[in-house]
């Protein structure tokens, strides 16, 4: 099972659980109508990031039917956030269902691979931990697709809500193989 309370590194980011704290810091880096483009809404007040922030951190639904898993981004040479990544996991264990996974990458930090290094780093962890691992993209948003190829989804036949469904191969031992990150 994967451990939602701790993070991890990759080469060049540290993924540390999110927190209500974060709300300060992210909300001017999320404040950007540009980043909601493809999902829909607006940027939100750091005060409402900070009710939301608190609310992801108790890591399960309100019903318990969902774990959420979410991570703040955070280049390790610089020590700057750069994004969020989250996991949405049916309660249980990985026969409940797939793990969902999204990303979002803050604009200054776009362009430099975050989110491909991020989002492989979080689906290795995943099927690691026996999870097949899905993300729903939109149709016209090019970049979030070739951040979901590079972490090792495939597109698939499914649409849900106007989103593309790709998804990882089934999880197994195989799988599970060669997914080591570093522990923060």
């Amino acid at each position: 099972m994967i451990d939602l309370d701790h993070g991890w590194r990759t080469d060049r980011l540290s993924l540390e659980p999110l927190t209500a704290a974060h709300a300060t810091e992210l909300a001017p880096l999320l404040d950007d109508r540009c980043l909601h483009e493809f999902t829909g809404g607006a940027p939100l007040s750091a005060a409402a990031l900070a009710a939301r922030y608190a609310r992801l951190a108790a890591r399960r639904s309100p019903g318990g039917d969902q774990l959420w898993g979410n991570w703040v981004l955070r280049v390790r040479v610089t020590g700057e956030a750069a994004g969020t990544v989250q996991a949405t996991l049916p309660a249980g264990d990985p026969a409940a269902g797939p793990a969902e996974v999204a990303w979002v990458i803050v604009r200054a930090a776009q362009g430099r691979g975050y989110a491909k290094e991020a989002a492989r780093s979080l689906v290795a962890v995943l099927q690691a931990a026996g999870w097949t691992v899905v993300a729903y993209i939109h149709p016209g948003h090019l970049a979030s697709q070739r951040v979901a190829q590079a972490a090792g989804l495939s597109l698939t036949t499914g649409i849900r809500d106007g989103e593309m469904r790709w998804a990882s191969p089934a999880a197994g031992p195989d799988a599970r193989r060669g997914a080591h990150p570093r522990a923060n």
